[in-house]
């Protein structure tokens, strides 16, 4: 190798240094070439689609050097992980026919403009692009008898000796449609956090390094005020809550830009309410009623039995006290209150489930009983000594309790004397001084102190 090729090799390389990045162009430390990884720019409104199991795909070349550039071209090979070795083997042609346009000058920068900016019209591929196993893909086509021209194809490919050159990588383990989404993600991540935004909340112009973007709304906020807002909601529990803060809007923010922004320990209390409240939104989930306890459990459907997993408690799914069988559940006072009003207002289903909850005959006994309650609240008082419940019928104020025959006035309940019961309506000081016949509808027919009478 002349040096006039050393010096024009090197030349090349410190011109492909400074024109890509280290992302693109990675040079050899231990031999005159490197590797070139390309990352094309689809067309606007290219589709990608891809079906079956799948593999991931990249483009790169490598290059090493002889007595390029004055006899010789670069040796290289070209490796993709989405394109067929065919296809491969066509560039591989393709560059070699452009050496041999510019036979004696440098090509690595051509060749790199080449599979940049022509591959896709090179290739003749169009939107939609299937991408798929290029083996997988003959192997299909042969078993479901596609086309003519695919047999025609698939058998001139066996028989063409594949091009070196070309390598196409293969890993079975990867999922291509993943990767693929993936890498257009960091990329378009890298382009966010290359521009200027606007915070929507601080109203501060940062780069987007320094910001966060909802991914369905495409709102851009700065990390701090998001990462103060995130931590509030979190602290709060309202982990639900983690949505674009713009009025109106319903974009949610992902795990990812979460756990990036508050930190580990604040991450695992939101992953934990997140969870729970993932839980109490599935019916047939529930929690063991121990409060030492709390684990989810599974229910499984059609029994009213919960067996927790942890401490092995089994409970009544329906009142959460321990198992009772086919015996219906133990109300409480409160829940008897209450139950009257819901059994008539619920459906007919509705009715059926309480019923089988706490019992027909507790239903209609909370029924009745709430029913006798209010009518005994509205018509009848309790006696001062014994609680007994008194209704007042006809007569005056000064009453008598038929249970313990205790005396009591009506209006202000207070026990009344036995030895003289109307004092206390005679007395000036009492609150019902002369009320004993307040509230008395008094017959004119009957005139109790009429003149006949006396």
């Amino acid at each position: 190798m002349s040096s006039e090729d050393l010096e024009a090799q090197e030349d090349e390389l410190l011109a492909l240094a400074s024109i890509y990045n280290e992302e693109e162009f990675h040079r050899a430390e231990s031999a005159q070439g490197g590797e070139i990884r390309i990352n094309l720019e689809l067309p606007q409104d290219f589709r990608i689609f891809a079906k079956g199991q799948f593999r991931r795909s990249a483009f790169g070349a490598a290059q090493d050097f002889v007595d390029y550039p004055s006899n010789s071209p670069p040796v290289f090979t070209l490796s993709s992980r989405w394109l067929s070795r065919v296809q491969l083997g066509t560039l591989c042609k393709r560059l070699d026919e452009l050496w041999q346009e510019n036979v004696g000058s440098v090509v690595l920068f051509s060749w790199i403009q080449f599979l940049k900016e022509d591959l896709f019209s090179f290739l003749s591929i169009e939107s939609p692009l299937e991408v798929t196993n290029s083996n997988k893909g003959k192997q299909e086509r042969k078993k479901e008898g596609a086309g003519k021209d695919n047999a025609e194809d698939t058998e001139k490919d066996s028989k063409e000796q594949p091009d070196p050159r070309a390598i196409q990588e293969v890993d079975p383990r990867s999922n291509l449609l993943l990767q693929l989404l993936d890498f257009d993600e960091m990329q378009q991540q890298k382009a966010f956090d290359s521009k200027m935004f606007c915070c929507n909340i601080c109203f501060s112009e940062k780069m987007g390094s320094e910001c966060t973007c909802f991914k369905d709304c495409k709102h851009v906020y700065c990390k701090e005020c998001m990462r103060d807002y995130f931590q509030i909601q979190i602290r709060d529990g309202n982990v639900q809550c983690l949505n674009c803060p713009e009025p109106e809007c319903s974009s949610v923010a992902t795990p990812a830009q979460v756990k990036h922004l508050v930190g580990e320990e604040l991450f695992a209390r939101y992953d934990r309410l997140l969870l729970q409240s993932s839980l109490d939104l599935m019916a047939d989930v529930m929690y063991c009623p121990r409060k030492m306890c709390e684990t989810a459990v599974l229910v499984e459907p059609d029994t009213t039995m919960g067996i927790c997993p942890s401490c092995q408690y089994a409970f009544c799914t329906l009142c959460k006290m321990g198992y009772h069988g086919l015996s219906p559940c133990r109300a409480t006072a409160a829940e008897l209150r209450g139950l009257r009003d819901e059994y008539l207002k619920a459906s007919e289903e509705e009715k059926q489930f309480l019923e089988q909850r706490f019992g027909k005959r507790v239903i209609q006994k909370a029924v009745e009983e709430s029913f006798s309650s209010e009518w005994l609240e509205k018509n009848s008082k309790a006696c001062p000594r014994c609680s007994s419940n008194i209704q007042k019928v006809d007569g005056c104020n000064k009453m008598t309790c038929t249970s313990c025959k205790q005396y009591f006035c009506w209006l202000c309940l207070g026990p009344l004397s036995r030895v003289n019961p109307y004092g206390h309506f005679n007395d000036t000081s009492s609150p019902c001084f002369n009320q004993l016949f307040q509230g008395v509808d008094i017959d004119d027919d009957e005139e109790f102190w009429s003149d006949e009478e006396d």
